[in-house]
């Protein structure tokens, strides 16, 4: 989820650096936004919202944090002054956005940023089948990196089937048989070539895909391994329903208005306490 999706052209154009934390970004997109570009292409829909938010919660505060706020809805992390500079961030990333922002779906930002008009994205794997889609080449048309103190974390979803307790012998066979046939390696190659995302099952050769996906790859694994590997609280992989309402509710609310950091973050305690 927290990827960073970049239009190299734009960044040299401006004369910015590609950041890897939130202060450089902050020196980078002052440079974009003097160049004539749009700093980031945002979606205003209130998913795409909390997407970059997570992102920036790991960013900002680090795995420990992340989990402790966003995982464990501990309500000491989640009204903390780290959860304060998070919303801060975000407040900060605004003013790098263009006004058009709001009401926009994902894959017109993604859009902006392929067209050299936005320098970067920051949204889930999926984006890069907008960019194959488009006929751009990681490495030369595009780049894609963990988005700014996120390079320690991989914060995941997974798409997933349930297959209902049916009692006919053949809808039970027919239920192994889509199983056997989403999980063989044929189709997790052509699935996820194509959608830009990595394959659930280990053991898929690394040779059909690209460099992007052979680092996420290799992200996953490493992360499984030192503890950074975090689920998604924007797309239902860490909390309940009620919780993730509660959370959408606010950063939607605090990022369209002018409510301060330091509310924002009361106002997030208070609204996942009473989801509970």
């Amino acid at each position: 989820i927290n990827w960073m999706w970049v239009n190299p052209e734009v960044f040299k154009k401006s004369g910015a650096k590609i950041p890897t934390t939130w202060m450089e970004f902050e020196a980078a997109a002052k440079k974009i936004k003097a160049a004539g570009y749009i700093p980031v292409g945002w979606g205003g829909l209130n998913w795409q919202e909390a997407t970059v938010w997570e992102t920036v919660v790991a960013g900002v505060g680090g795995n420990d944090f992340y989990k402790k706020a966003l995982v464990e809805a501990d309500m000491e992390a989640l009204k903390s002054d780290t959860m304060v500079q998070c919303f801060e961030v975000m407040r900060k990333m605004k003013q790098y956005t263009d006004p058009n922002a709001p009401g926009r779906d994902w894959n017109l930002a993604t859009s902006m940023v392929i067209k050299g008009e936005a320098a970067v994205q920051f949204m889930g794997d999926w984006a890069k089948g907008e960019f194959t889609a488009a006929g751009k080449k990681p490495g030369e048309d595009y780049d894609a990196m963990p988005a700014p103190g996120t390079e320690d974390s991989f914060l995941f979803n997974v798409d997933s089937f349930i297959m209902f307790d049916v009692k006919d012998k053949d809808a039970k066979a027919a239920q192994a048989a889509m199983a056997r046939l989403i999980l063989s390696p044929e189709f997790q190659v052509v699935f996820n070539v194509n959608k830009g995302s990595i394959p659930v099952r280990s053991g898929i050769e690394e040779q059909p895909f690209d460099s992007i996906a052979v680092s996420s790859m290799g992200d996953f694994a490493a992360t499984a391994e030192s503890g950074g590997l975090m689920p998604s609280m924007a797309h239902e992989m860490a909390v309940s329903p009620a919780i993730r309402g509660a959370m959408f509710d606010v950063v939607t609310n605090f990022y369209n208005s002018d409510m301060s950091a330091a509310d924002a973050a009361s106002k997030l305690a208070a609204a996942v306490g009473e989801a509970m």
